[in-house]
């Protein structure tokens, strides 16, 4: 079985677009074919400023959104990443493979640190290196894919650079993953300006519909998305991008085209009352198993501590193999023993 890895960052409450563009598929597909690991990959939560009570809440309520969303701890390792320390024994191995240039290169990397010094703010050294720590998480386990948004192929081909590099210096020691996309609502766009990704950190949300909106508030919402200037209801994501935006969502929800639904609409009020309701079908199963599971916060953590234990297994031979094979002395009991044997 081919191995998957992903993770969602606990920067901010999940999103339909975390759900649409990811979890969804996650559950419904990768958790089957593949021996798949999900992440809640806290550690990049500390790339800029961040409340640490906030980041413990927003991890918690992570995890369970994404067992709410259908991951089932029998079939995936669902874990936080802070709990397994390869993570972090691995970036530094990666760092000293990877070059400043690289860094500095990686489009997120850029413009975040413009907003942050836009604020009068410092860059963190952490949010320059924070790629290198991704590609620590997806090595450390042997992914052969690696699901993501469009935003974030540039860090997997960061990741399948560095393995080969690693592999071609020190010995075969990784992986080479490959990035995999969902295809439509890979990367929804926010209500209010569609051409901006609807993020979960972004600092206010009438443009967001996050996946713990009240139904009321998704109605709201999607009512209010922009759309554009210009006769009829067509999908052309270059021209009309609001509309496109409100048409793959449907699709998303619906199973449908976003080219086939557009044509069966004529007006925008019509389309947005359909969208509305498809979204907030879409969540209702997802909200429903979330309560259930902040009643049983034991249940959660049982299986974040289990995933974690499973993870830590995988993921250690492959970290302590690169250790050796970048030069490190083993610890000496660990020496010991193989002189023994």
């Amino acid at each position: 079985m081919a191995r998957v890895f992903s993770g969602v960052k606990p920067t901010g409450h999940l999103t339909l677009g975390n759900y649409l563009g990811a979890m969804r598929k996650w559950a419904g597909v990768d958790q089957h074919r593949s021996d798949a690991l999900f992440c809640v990959v806290d550690l990049h939560a500390l790339t800029v400023d961040h409340d640490p009570a906030r980041v413990r809440r927003l991890s918690r309520q992570a995890a369970s959104l994404l067992l709410a969303a259908g991951l089932d701890p029998e079939r995936c390792t669902v874990f936080v990443q802070s709990h397994v320390d390869e993570h972090a024994r691995l970036s530094y191995l990666l760092e000293c493979v990877a070059t400043d240039g690289e860094m500095r290169r990686m489009i997120q990397y850029k413009e975040k640190a413009a907003r942050e010094q836009a604020r009068g703010g410092s860059v963190r050294l952490s949010l320059l290196t924070y790629p290198v720590l991704m590609a620590a998480d997806i090595l450390a386990y042997g992914a052969d894919e690696v699901p993501v948004g469009n935003d974030q192929t540039q860090h997997v081909e960061l990741a399948r650079d560095l393995a080969a590099r690693f592999n071609q210096r020190y010995g075969h020691t990784f992986v080479v993953p490959r990035s995999t996309s969902p295809g439509v609502a890979a990367r929804v766009m926010n209500l209010q300006d569609p051409t901006s990704k609807m993020g979960k950190s972004d600092d206010v949300g009438p443009g967001i519909v996050y996946l713990l909106d009240d139904p009321d508030v998704v109605r709201k919402k999607v009512m209010r998305a922009v759309t554009d200037s210009g006769r009829g209801v067509v999908y052309d994501r270059e021209a009309r991008p609001g509309l496109a935006n409100l048409l793959e969502i449907l699709a998303a929800c619906t199973g449908g085209e976003p080219v086939e639904l557009a044509g069966a609409y004529d007006s925008y009020g019509a389309l947005k009352k359909d969208t509305a309701a498809a979204v907030v079908e879409a969540l209702r199963p997802v909200q429903e198993r979330h309560k259930e599971l902040c009643a049983d916060p034991g249940y959660v953590e049982g299986v974040l501590r289990a995933g974690a234990d499973r993870a830590r297994g995988m993921a250690r031979p492959t970290v302590d193999a690169a250790y050796r094979a970048i030069g490190l002395l083993p610890p000496v009991a660990e020496a010991a023993a193989d002189a023994v044997r």
